[in-house]
């Protein structure tokens, strides 16, 4: 009995595995850079978290949990953790406000607003080396500026850098200069994108100045102050090249937050202890993402709803 020709693939079915294979074709370079620079450093981090290590920083043992045991119950951990959140309420809540507040003063109509935006946005030009640098010359004790200002008020010199009363609020504050710049230029830039129709309805409502503000501007700024919050704060987080350069985590370990506790077990002072580091940074992992997934979850849902 003869048999039935082979069907051929069906063109459509033929075109959809051409459509997919081109897909993958140009994701495989993503794929593989993120395998290379993300994948493996976080398996790799994983993987050292649960072993103990040799002098040289080998693992030598796996030792499963003990690592984030020890973190747990350890009071400088804890310290170092009270600091982290410290450091992150006192960089992320100035920083965005005070841009939101720039911002909100440069749209009064005021002389010279172009060369106030610029200046404003200058410090985004600093790298985090150079901005450390000159702000060490302002907190300098003997010669500096702010101390300079103070004895011409009368009032005696502070340890803005050596004091621990003071050191974690004056890197707080080189890290909120650091990030004006960015800030008010986002801000800047959503304040550009509202519709004028809305503004002028609002004015002819009778809406200026502060309630003009408060009912249009700030609501239509929500998506973009939603974002600088999420950034400012996963950038706190991971702040390291300020507190290096001005306390190294100093004085007594006022300003040691997680990323700078991370670099002192595995780098710092001949340590290689890359076991208790690696914990560290799956500790910072998980803080920096329940960090972001309540403010997705909080924020956005306001900003969405508002």
């Amino acid at each position: 009995m003869p048999t039935a020709p082979p069907t051929a693939p069906h063109p459509r079915r033929r075109h959809r595995w051409g459509e997919h294979g081109l897909a993958w074709a140009f994701l495989l370079p993503s794929l593989v850079v993120f395998a290379l620079f993300i994948g493996y450093p976080l398996g790799r981090t994983l993987y050292l978290s649960s072993h103990a290590n040799d002098l040289f920083g080998a693992p030598s043992r796996y030792v499963g949990w003990q690592h984030y045991t020890d973190l747990l119950t350890s009071a400088d951990f804890r310290r170092t953790l009270v600091t982290t959140a410290l450091f992150t309420l006192l960089t992320v809540v100035p920083g965005v406000l005070g841009a939101l507040v720039l911002v909100l003063l440069l749209e009064t109509g005021i002389r010279g607003v172009r060369l106030l935006r610029s200046a404003f946005a200058l410090p985004f030009a600093f790298s985090v080396a150079s901005a450390s640098v000159v702000f060490a010359v302002f907190f300098n004790p003997a010669s500096g500026v702010v101390n300079g200002l103070l004895s011409h008020l009368g009032l005696g010199p502070v340890g803005w850098l050596t004091d621990d009363r003071y050191a974690l609020v004056s890197v707080a504050a080189t890290t909120v200069w650091m990030s004006l710049g960015y800030n008010v230029l986002v801000l800047s830039a959503g304040i550009g994108s509202i519709p004028g129709e809305i503004t002028e309805a609002a004015r002819l409502d009778g809406a200026a100045g502060l309630r003009l503000a408060r009912s249009i501007t700030v609501p239509m700024l929500g998506p973009h102050l939603f974002f600088l919050t999420v950034v400012s704060t996963v950038h706190s987080l991971q702040s390291f090249g300020q507190i290096h350069i001005l306390t190294k985590g100093g004085p007594d370990g006022a300003t040691r937050t997680l990323v700078y506790s991370v670099y002192e077990k595995a780098f710092a002072y001949g340590s290689s202890d890359f076991g208790t580091a690696s914990a560290q940074a799956v500790v910072l992992l998980v803080v920096v993402l329940a960090c972001t997934a309540v403010q997705f979850g909080v924020l956005e849902r306001k900003v969405h709803y508002a």
